[in-house]
Parts: C-alpha cells; sequence; structure tokens
C-alpha cells in the first residue's frame, strides 16, 4: 500500500469516526420549516422558509429570524441572477381535487436586507403549478442557474412527478416554447446542482412535518441532461423510485430535507437542510449546515469537527503536528536480534555476540509497555511559547491536541471556531505576526487564537486561524517541508494544504 492510499484510508476512518459523534448545531435561534438555498447578500447570509419570512445571520454560524419575504406559501427558494435576487415560493389556489390545485410564484429583489433603502419585491407573478387534476403537486421549487447561463425551475411533491422546465433568466417566467418533464417519483423538495458535467437532483424521501417520528431524507440522482433521465449509484431511474442516500436523520435530529449548496472556496462547500425535529430544542425543525463532501462523483454529507483529542497529521507525508521539545525514550525491552532471543546493546549493529546465544528453557511472557503520559515529559518542555514542527505520528503527548468548539462566539458558515491546544496544559496554537504558527503558553481569545476548521470536497480538512496578526489576508495552516507548517495561501490542488486527524 503506498503513503497515498493510507492517507486517503486515514481521512475515510477519520471521516467515518467523526459520523458517529454528535455534531455541533447551529446557534442562536435557528427555527425553520423548508428553508430555500442560502444566499448572500452585503456580507449576510439568508434564508427563507415555509410561512413567510425566515432567518439572517451575520457570519453564518448564528442565525436569527428576519427575513423578509412576502407572499407567504410554502417551500421558497432563493438565488442570485447578476445583480438582483429572485425568489420563488408556492402556494394553493382554489379549486382542483385533492387540495393539488397550486401556483409557483416568482418574485425579484436589489437586495434581501430589510433594512437597505432599495429593499423592496417585485409583485408576485404565476409561473408554473399545477391544476389539481393532473399527476402534479405544483410547490417546493428550486432553481439552478446552470455553467451555460440556462435557468431552470423544478418542482413537485409526492402527489405525482417531479418536473423540471427552462426558464427565462431575464424575465424569471417560463422560457418561450418550453414544456415541463417529468423526472421523478415519491420524493419531493427537489434541488438542482451542477458539478464536471454532471447535472444531480436532490430530492426528499419519506414522511414530513411530524417531529421526531418524521422520516425525512436527502437523496440524490444525476443526469448528463438537466431534462433527465435521473439515475442513482446502482443505475435506477428516480422515475422508478431511485435516490442514492445524501443525508438521513443523526441521533438527536431526525428527519433531514430540503437540500441547498452554498460554495464557499475551490474545495469548500457547504450543504444546507432542516432536520424535521431537533431532540434538544423541543423537537422543532431547525436549519443545519454540513460540508458538502464528493466522493467518486456523488455529493455527500459531511461532518463539523466534534471536541475531543486529535493528531492533527499532514497529507504531505503523514508528519504529526507538534510541539518543537526534545523527545523523551519510552521505557521497554530493545526487540531481540541474532540467535535464539539474544539482546543487543545500543550502538551494536547488526554483529553476533561473541558467544552464541541459548534459548532459555522457560520464555518470559511479553508484558504491555505503558504509554507514554504527559507527566512522563513534560518536565523536561521548556517554559513559555515553544515552536511548532511537524514528526513522525506516534501518539506522543506533545503531538496530542484538545481541540474545542467555542460555540458562544461567532463563526463561519456552518461551524464555530476552535481553540487547538496541547492536552492538559494551556498551551494554544496561535498565528504569529511572521505569519508562522506556536504554541502559546496560555489563552486570550484573540483573533489569531481562534481556528476555522472545516472538512472539505474530498474528505480532508483545511484549518485557518479566524486572523493573522498584521494582514488582513486569509491564510491557512500549511506544510511547506515534511518538518515545516506555516501560515500560507490554501490550495486545494495541493496536500500541502490539507489535514486530517487522529483519535488520541
Amino acid at each position: 500500500m503506498t503513503m497515498k492510499d493510507i492517507l486517503i484510508k486515514s481521512v475515510a476512518v477519520a471521516a467515518i469516526s467523526l459520523m458517529a459523534a454528535r455534531a455541533n448545531a447551529q446557534t442562536g435561534n435557528p427555527y425553520i420549516h423548508d428553508p430555500s438555498t442560502i444566499v448572500e447578500c452585503e456580507g449576510k447570509y439568508y434564508t427563507f422558509g415555509t410561512g413567510g419570512g425566515g432567518l439572517i445571520s451575520e457570519d453564518g454560524w448564528t442565525w436569527e429570524s428576519g427575513a423578509v419575504r412576502p407572499g407567504g406559501g410554502v417551500a421558497p427558494d432563493a438565488i442570485r441572477i447578476g445583480d438582483r435576487y429572485m425568489v420563488v415560493y408556492a402556494a394553493g389556489a382554489k379549486g382542483g381535487v385533492n387540495g393539488h390545485k397550486s401556483r409557483v410564484y416568482m418574485m425579484w429583489n436589489k437586495t434581501l436586507d430589510p433594512n437597505s433603502p432599495d429593499f423592496a419585491y417585485t409583485e408576485a407573478i404565476d409561473i408554473a403549478g399545477s391544476d389539481g387534476y393532473e399527476d402534479c403537486d405544483g410547490i417546493d421549487p428550486g432553481l439552478l442557474m446552470g455553467p451555460d447561463g440556462r435557468l431552470w425551475l423544478v418542482y413537485g411533491t409526492y402527489f405525482g412527478y417531479i418536473r423540471i422546465v427552462e426558464m427565462d433568466p431575464r424575465s424569471g417566467l417560463v422560457k418561450e416554447g418550453a414544456e415541463p418533464v417529468d423526472v421523478a417519483i415519491s420524493c419531493e423538495a427537489a434541488e438542482m446542482i451542477y458539478e464536471d458535467g454532471w447535472y444531480y437532483l436532490l430530492a426528499t424521501h419519506g414522511t414530513c412535518c411530524d417531529g421526531a417520528n418524521s422520516t425525512y431524507q436527502t437523496i440524490v440522482g444525476r443526469s448528463r441532461n438537466p431534462l433527465g433521465p435521473y439515475v442513482d449509484n446502482i443505475g435506477r431511474d428516480m422515475m422508478q423510485g431511485g435516490g442514492k442516500l445524501v443525508l438521513a436523520s443523526e441521533k438527536n435530529r431526525i428527519g433531514a430535507g430540503h437540500f441547498g449548496r452554498f460554495i464557499v472556496d475551490e474545495g469548500v462547500e457547504k450543504m444546507s437542510v432542516h432536520f424535521e425535529g431537533d431532540l434538544d430544542r423541543s423537537g422543532r425543525s431547525v436549519l443545519a449546515i454540513r460540508p458538502l463532501l464528493w466522493k467518486n462523483g456523488w455529493p455527500l454529507a459531511g461532518e463539523i469537527l466534534e471536541d475531543g483529542n486529535y493528531g492533527i497529521v499532514s497529507c504531505r507525508r503523514g508528519n504529526a503536528l507538534e510541539l518543537a521539545v526534545k523527545t523523551v525514550r519510552m521505557e521497554g525491552a530493545r526487540r531481540a536480534f541474532g540467535g535464539f532471543g539474544g539482546q543487543r546493546a545500543p550502538g551494536q549493529g547488526n554483529a553476533q555476540a561473541a558467544a552464541p546465544q541459548q534459548r532459555p528453557a522457560v520464555q518470559e511472557a511479553p508484558k504491555p509497555v505503558p504509554e507514554q503520559t504527559l507527566a512522563d515529559v513534560i518536565g523536561t518542555w521548556p517554559e513559555g511559547d515553544i515552536p511548532v514542527r511537524l514528526g513522525a505520528d506516534m501518539f506522543r503527548p506533545h503531538q496530542d491536541w484538545t481541540i474545542t468548539a467555542l460555540n458562544d462566539r461567532e463563526g463561519y458558515l456552518g461551524g464555530p471556531y476552535y481553540r487547538i491546544s496541547i492536552n492538559g496544559t494551556e498551551r494554544t496554537l496561535t498565528a504569529t505576526a511572521d505569519r508562522e504558527v506556536e504554541a502559546v503558553d496560555g489563552f486570550t481569545g484573540e483573533d489569531c487564537q481562534l481556528w476555522r476548521i472545516e472538512q472539505l470536497t474530498d474528505g480532508s480538512w483545511r484549518i485557518m486561524p479566524k486572523a493573522v496578526p498584521g494582514t488582513d489576508e486569509k491564510l491557512a495552516l500549511i506544510s511547506i517541508a515534511d518538518g515545516t507548517p506555516t501560515l500560507g495561501r490554501f490550495d486545494f490542488s495541493s496536500d500541502n494544504s490539507k489535514w486530517y486527524f487522529r483519535t488520541h
């Protein structure tokens, strides 16, 4: 097995182990049902929900009510097109049968900030829907602007088919001559995204609106053509009920649905959903944001790093971030070489002992060698601040980092800032003014000691200080040599910029 294979396996193991842990949740009041795709406007984040209104966040971590969307209705979506924002939602109409006569409405706005003097929605225009008799319920609209500038609208629920129709991106109306195409059944709350030559149809399967008993799951199929057919990872057409799982329930959050995608940077993507029932919040429906991973051409929900003790390991070579201190040797028997179990003295090399070794009549049973502890080594460390380096990953105390989410502070889209310190000490990883990193003896809470830790689309992780003294440049923790960590520009194409975590 090559080193690259080992690193990939390690990343996968780390990701799987983290999935079992309880994720840090959005803070504030993230209560919403059927959230739209998150949209950024003038430095703030917005998402709209069923019933009108929605949430606003200054940083993407703490959310509060305050977004404004007239018209009421259900399951909106939002997208920026040029210098305008297009918002769609669905509402029922009188007549028809079984309550399935529904319409999709569209509005424009120059800004989503309700306090801006430019804030003013256009009149809502009916653009699509169902007549109550056909095999479709025209609600739950979703929008995609493709790489070729073509705009697509997807809508529908369990009552019949999910449909896609091309739109005019200038007017927001159905493109002249375009007709809706049926692409899926047995799902709702569909959304389209594009990646690497594929159109992906993400939808929600299962039951909704039942709190802790909801069975919502986010599923996906893909096609080279925006009008389908959409098939899953084993070749099942979504018109036949196919769909690969993206995200389901967690231990304490139930029913994941209403997918949205937000691209932060190359290799840094987020997905949003709501959980139908958050058991830690009275079973209410809440907004959730996860890293969006891509594995073998398929989207997959990633994880927010959980509090714990970790080895921080570079994907460049597999060396671990450590204090630059003298290595303390562990106690334990040396390996036997030559003869029948004899031992060599240090520096003896491979030469045979002058006198042949004889196998003892009774061999001593192997004994465990005690793990090295902080108490064994801390007396050899210098006082005060200590530089850091990269060294062979050996699970030693000077490589044992405690990572703690600072949930009561501001964060970033989908995550909190973290403190990173050597387990059992106050030595805290800190960005310095000369664009280096060191372990400072004490936590001050300054921006240079707050770390943004995000899972990348390939399953590895990016580690960034909130700020570096003396510069506004966004820098990340990188490895410029097998033993040298530093701060530099993040480059998703380079393993120098990527890390993974081993559980200590």
